[in-house]
Parts: structure tokens; C-alpha cells; sequence
């Protein structure tokens, strides 16, 4: 077999694997065929050259009528625990023993200086402004969703319009008032057509909320919608299973503390749903997270 139809075999073989989700091939290593104008004429050699059944093949081509056997994919790895791993976070210990006033210092210095005029990410490209977050510094409750939207983007608050005035009424029926509680998203401008936010989106962005974390140091953050809970808590389980349910958000230790975390619907979901049930259920949740905090 000339050297030609080797590249050939070898190229569909790697090709199949790939496609079929067989490990990750780099384009780049697979031998590329030459253009036609480049390939070198060779005469078929005399028939009685060519190899019989009973000559064994070269040892990278043994073929046979069983499929080869799938190559061991590599072990799944958490694009988010490793998203949170690599981001430090200065002084978490000593922020909880920070006066509201350095924090809040802390938290502007942030927002001026580095999201506000923010291009890590192709997010920056379609923005009116960005959406930082707003609230107490020494917030005990913290909510956070995926992302601004299009009211977000224009007015550069989180959680406005119609979703913000069901979010406030939330806040006012578990006894706190807006400014007594911090908000904030994922990502901090907003995603084409309110889309969720990509991956490479939050690696971008991800260490803005975990600072604003790291400062706060809130008791309970409540996730706002699927997205969000996924994105903070490292799961892909869908948020009607996780609603209700305590989890633990531990991206801050060893300096800092792990902190509690209920996931619910996001009030744009309610607007969209309003039912009794669904009411219910998220109501259930605040009364879990009143409860969590002593109130």
C-alpha cells in the first residue's frame, strides 16, 4: 500500500473517531493529503506484487470485521470547580472584619476600575453599560441570577422591570427592603437575545461575583433560575430538582467560609408561570432561607 492511501486510511480513522466523540484530535496533526498537482505518478505495480490474503498488513492498519475497540474518553472534569479554583481572591479571611464603608469601597474601586470598562469576553461588544450589582456590603442574603437583560442593560441595575418588581415584592415579604440585601448575576453584561451565558463567558466574568462574594460574605445566597443555580453549584441537574434544597458554596475556603445556598425560580419564570404551585414552591424556599437566617 503506497503512502498515499495510508494518509487516507489514517486520516478517515481519526476523522470517524472524532466525530463520533472519541477524544479531542487536534485538526492540526492529522496528515494532510497533497493537492492533485503535487501527488507524484506512480505505476500500479505488476499484479503478481501485490500482497495475498495471507500477507499481513502493516502493523497500524490491521483491520478486521469487528469494529475497533472505543479509545478510553479522558475523565470528566468540572469547567466550574476549575473556573473557581484558579481565581485568588485577596484577603478572604480578614474581609469579614471589614467596616461597611471599606467594603463598600472594596466593591466600587471594582466596578469603576475594572467591569465597567471590561473586554474580556465578546459580551462587551453589544452592551449599552455594565450591570455590576447593588445592595448592602454587609448583606446577610445575597441573590444572584445568570445575567442582565435588556431593562438591565439600559438602566445598568440588576433586576429591573417587570422581573426586578416581582423580585422586590419577594424581598419584602421575607421582612428585608432592597437595599438591605445584595444583587448582582453571573456575568455582568448582558448575553445576546438574554441567551444564558457560555462558558468561556463565565470564565471571564466568574471572578467579579466571587470577589463580590469574597467581600460580602453574605450568611445565604438564594440562585435565581436554572442558569444560575448550575453555574454557581457546579451541576447539571435541572433547577425543579435542586429547588428547595440546601447546598453549600465552598469557593471561597480555605481563607473564607462556606456559605449556604438555595436555589429557586427565577421571578421571570413566575411571570411567565404564575401559578399556585409554582407560588408556592418558591415561597416555601424563602420561608427555608428566613428561616436559615434567624429572622
Amino acid at each position: 500500500m503506497d503512502e498515499l492511501r495510508q494518509q487516507r486510511i489514517l486520516r478517515q480513522h481519526i476523522l470517524t473517531d472524532h466525530l463520533m466523540g472519541v477524544g479531542t484530535v487536534p485538526m492540526s496533526i492529522l496528515p494532510q493529503a497533497p493537492a492533485a498537482s503535487e501527488r507524484p505518478q506512480q505505476a500500479m505495480p505488476p499484479r503478481q506484487q501485490r500482497p495475498t490474503p495471507s500477507t499481513p498488513r502493516p502493523s497500524n492498519f490491521q483491520l478486521s470485521n469487528q469494529p475497533p475497540a472505543p479509545k478510553p474518553s479522558p475523565p470528566a472534569t468540572s469547567v466550574i470547580e476549575s473556573l473557581w479554583s484558579r481565581i485568588t481572591i485577596p484577603n478572604a479571611a480578614g474581609n469579614e472584619s471589614l467596616t461597611v464603608e471599606e467594603k463598600q469601597q472594596l466593591l466600587d474601586q471594582m466596578n469603576t476600575m475594572e467591569v465597567s470598562t471590561c473586554r474580556q469576553c465578546d459580551l462587551c461588544k453589544a452592551r449599552t453599560q455594565t450591570v455590576f450589582g447593588e445592595g448592602s456590603a454587609t448583606a446577610e442574603l445575597m441573590f444572584v441570577g445568570e445575567g442582565p437583560g435588556q431593562n438591565e442593560d439600559l438602566q445598568g441595575r440588576p433586576f429591573v422591570g417587570r422581573a426586578g418588581e416581582l423580585l422586590d415584592k419577594m424581598i419584602q415579604a421575607m421582612g428585608f427592603k432592597r437595599e438591605d440585601v445584595y444583587i448582582a448575576n453571573v456575568v455582568k453584561c448582558r448575553p445576546p437575545n438574554n441567551r444564558t451565558p457560555q462558558m468561556a463567558e463565565v470564565q471571564a466574568c466568574g471572578g467579579y461575583l466571587l470577589r463580590q462574594i469574597a467581600i460580602i460574605q453574605p450568611k445565604v445566597i438564594v440562585t435565581l433560575g436554572g442558569p444560575a443555580a448550575q453555574l454557581m453549584l457546579n451541576t447539571q441537574t435541572g433547577i425543579t430538582r435542586i429547588r428547595g434544597q440546601w447546598h453549600t458554596f465552598d469557593a471561597l475556603k480555605p481563607e473564607g467560609p462556606s456559605i449556604d445556598v438555595m436555589p429557586t425560580f427565577h421571578p421571570a419564570y413566575l411571570l411567565r408561570s404564575y401559578t399556585h404551585d409554582n407560588r408556592k414552591k418558591v415561597w416555601s424556599d424563602l420561608q427555608a432561607v428566613i428561616e436559615r437566617l434567624g429572622k
